[in-house]
């Protein structure tokens, strides 16, 4: 599970896997609360306070289109991905990809183990 000292490590995780879950099939806030507690073995887990200023943003920024439904008879903010959203998604994956490779390159270390040499 994640920590407060772990926020500013995983900065950019939240909306990251917002948007890959929001990719699969459309979800409430709660919902997307425990497929990341899920999806993650429990590795991760942000709580309400962290998923829905994120889902917030995202929909002003035209990323996210919501509406309240009626779900298993309570009434639930249901998001979706807009084209733009599914865009950026998509942007969001490669970057992170990306990201994790360098990370990776670095804790392998050369092919002796030490860092490169400028």
């Amino acid at each position: 599970m994640t920590t407060r000292k772990d926020n500013d490590f995983l900065n950019g995780v939240p909306e990251l896997l917002i948007l890959r879950l929001l990719g699969r099939r459309p979800m409430y806030g709660y919902e997307l609360v425990q497929s990341i507690r899920l999806d993650t073995a429990e590795v991760l887990a942000f709580g309400e306070g962290c998923v829905y200023p994120v889902l917030h943003r995202l929909e002003q920024a035209g990323h996210l289109s919501a509406r309240r439904e009626l779900v298993g008879g309570r009434s639930r903010v249901v998001y979706r991905l807009t084209p733009a959203g599914q865009a950026r998604a998509e942007a969001a994956v490669t970057q992170w990809g990306r990201v994790a490779d360098a990370v990776a390159r670095v804790l392998r270390g050369g092919r002796d183990g030490s860092p490169a040499v400028a």
